[in-house]
């Protein structure tokens, strides 16, 4: 399997950690919170936390403190089908496909829930085939990209499809809650919205550089499941982030990738590229910790991080993007996710 486009997208609006912190300052929200929470909320968003910005889908701040099932639902429903259908529209030009070259269509989010899913909105606005094979995947969170994609493979080994469109979309700001949890709050801080696509073929395009999925492993802790996750309380998605997340993620990566480079006969130094779903700076620190990364190994990560904040699942899509833009040198390259399980995802990938 090779991916032979990929494609992002992300709302209009771009908040910084200085303006989220005058918006929470001057809700009402602020004085419903306790005095820590407010605390930690200024810490996070005064500190450097590697997030200089977020993009999320309101037209002012003030609209985020609006949390309601039915105004959180509106956002969801408005805003993820368009996210979605930008950045697969991308991912076809990138590939210089037509929607009818599409075979599957597989979407995953964790932020909202429509029925008919998101397959079926990003069908009608892109004008894929009715006989494509539409597959919405749920409730895998930051993970789900690597799933996704690993499903895409599955379909075009079996030779049933020729041509899949991998989809990630998640809009946070449709999952907004607050409380005085620290964890919650950190979360409310961390997010932004945003969506990747990438369109996956059986055969490279001619005239392109080459990316090969050479092989996949995930593993999955479901003991740990309670340190990252999403809850229902009172018509809401509340975030359950806790401090052993970044310990998590760098204990499970290294055995995903030990697993996949032992298959293939390589070892971690045969690495030449880093694609890491950034939880948060300190998720990254730990994962640089454990496999004795350097600040350049994970700049691609860094700067999303940065520039974005934590987009979840779409997050890998934008680094590996970055990553073919910015013409790194070609080789074994290692893309990576991990989040709601606790799981984790890796890939080899052979770039040239």
């Amino acid at each position: 399997m090779y991916i032979v486009g990929l494609g992002t997208a992300h709302p209009e609006w771009r908040y910084t950690k200085a303006d989220c912190w005058d918006s929470f300052k001057a809700s009402l929200w602020f004085d419903r919170l306790d005095r820590r929470a407010r605390m930690v909320t200024e810490l996070v968003l005064s500190r450097d936390n590697g997030i200089d910005a977020r993009y999320l889908a309101v037209g002012t701040l003030d609209e985020v403190f609006s949390i309601d099932p039915d105004t959180l639902h509106a956002r969801f429903q408005a805003y993820a089908p368009a996210l979605a259908a930008q950045a697969a529209t991308r991912a076809l030009a990138d590939a210089g496909m037509q929607a009818s070259d599409i075979d599957a269509v597989i979407v995953s989010t964790c932020t909202g829930y429509l029925c008919p899913a998101l397959s079926s909105y990003v069908t009608e606005s892109l004008g894929l085939r009715s006989d494509v094979m539409a597959l919405d995947l749920v409730g895998q969170g930051c993970g789900a990209a690597l799933p996704n994609l690993r499903t895409g493979e599955a379909l075009i080994a079996s030779g049933r499809c020729s041509r899949v469109l991998s989809i990630c979309v998640e809009v946070s700001s449709a999952a907004m809650y607050l409380d005085n949890d620290i964890g919650v709050l950190i979360s409310a801080c961390l997010f932004g919205d945003g969506a990747g696509a990438a369109v996956l073929s059986a055969t490279p395009v001619e005239g392109k550089r080459s990316v090969r999925w050479v092989r996949a492993a995930s593993i999955m802790d479901p003991s740990q499941r309670d340190a990252l996750r999403f809850e229902q309380r009172g018509g809401l998605l509340r975030n359950i982030l806790t401090r052993e997340v970044p310990g998590l993620a760098a204990t499970y990566a290294p055995r995903v990738l030990d697993e996949v480079l032992n298959a293939e006969g390589l070892q971690r130094t045969d690495i030449t590229g880093w694609i890491w779903h950034a939880g948060g700076r300190d998720v990254l620190a730990a994962l640089c910790k454990r496999l004795s990364l350097s600040d350049t190994d994970i700049r691609h990560s860094a700067d999303i991080l940065r520039d974005y904040g934590n987009l979840s699942s779409a997050f890998v899509y934008f680094v590996l993007q970055a990553a073919l833009a910015a013409d790194e040198p070609g080789g074994h390259w290692w893309l990576a996710s991990f989040g709601a399980g606790f799981s984790s995802h890796g890939a080899l990938l052979d770039v040239a």
